[in-house]
């Protein structure tokens, strides 16, 4: 029987039972996949619970269900991996290095954008978060806030700085791998909390409105947290 989550409807816990089974591998894409009948035993739960979870699997990509067909995992192409919830498996998985590292290589690729897209807007109210969020980073180094959270708060809100809709839609799915990637590059490094000065020097550049000074300095952070997570690989 599933560990019933009080945050959860049973749905989603049903889904995310077989969903981490899944990236875990104990359910493969070369046996045959469990009937929904079967699921409903070793979960313990009603067939209407885990026809639910199976269609809910199938609107990430995981899974495929239709008639005379049976359940089947579908190929790895097909899952939605900006979806919280296949990233937060594929996090417990063996395989979450080598995510971290795709992760940290996208952010390559987007971020230095945005925080130069961010130095546009120098005045605006989403670059003052920027702010708020660098001084939360302050208080956590005297242990008056959270590390983690206050961390993950900075590189959102240079996403959402950057006035770009399609970079600010990627704050949920970006706070979700980050809380991963910035665990594993701080314990990486032997320091309990990211390095606020390298941080500082992006808002410093932003709030001056100096594009290129933004994405280098973006690049410069993002570049040491690579190559540690690729030392790891």
């Amino acid at each position: 029987m599933i560990e019933l989550d009080p945050n959860r409807n049973l749905t989603h816990q049903v889904a995310h039972a077989i969903g981490n089974a899944i990236l875990r591998g104990q359910y493969r894409r070369d046996q045959p996949f469990p009937s929904e009948a079967e699921l409903s035993v070793t979960y313990q739960v009603s067939r209407s619970a885990t026809r639910e979870a199976v269609k809910m699997l199938a609107a990430k990509g995981l899974l495929s269900s239709r008639p005379r067909q049976g359940i089947r995992i579908l190929p790895e192409s097909n899952w939605n991996m900006f979806d919280t919830d296949v990233l937060t498996w594929l996090l417990n998985s063996p395989r979450a290095m080598e995510l971290l590292r795709d992760f940290l290589q996208m952010r390559m690729a987007v971020e230095p954008e945005a925080a130069a897209l961010a130095a546009g807007y120098p005045d605006s109210e989403e670059v003052t978060r920027i702010g708020q969020a660098l001084d939360r980073m302050r208080a956590a180094a005297r242990g008056e806030d959270d590390p983690l959270a206050s961390d993950i708060a900075f590189h959102t809100a240079i996403l959402a700085a950057s006035h770009n809709h399609f970079f600010a839609q990627l704050q949920p799915f970006s706070a979700t791998a980050l809380k991963a990637s910035i665990n594993q590059t701080n314990r990486a490094k032997g320091v309990a909390m990211a390095d606020i000065d390298a941080h500082a020097k992006v808002f410093i550049q932003i709030q001056r409105g100096n594009a290129n000074g933004a994405k280098k300095a973006m690049r410069n952070l993002l570049s040491e947290a690579l190559r540690l997570i690729e030392d790891k690989l």
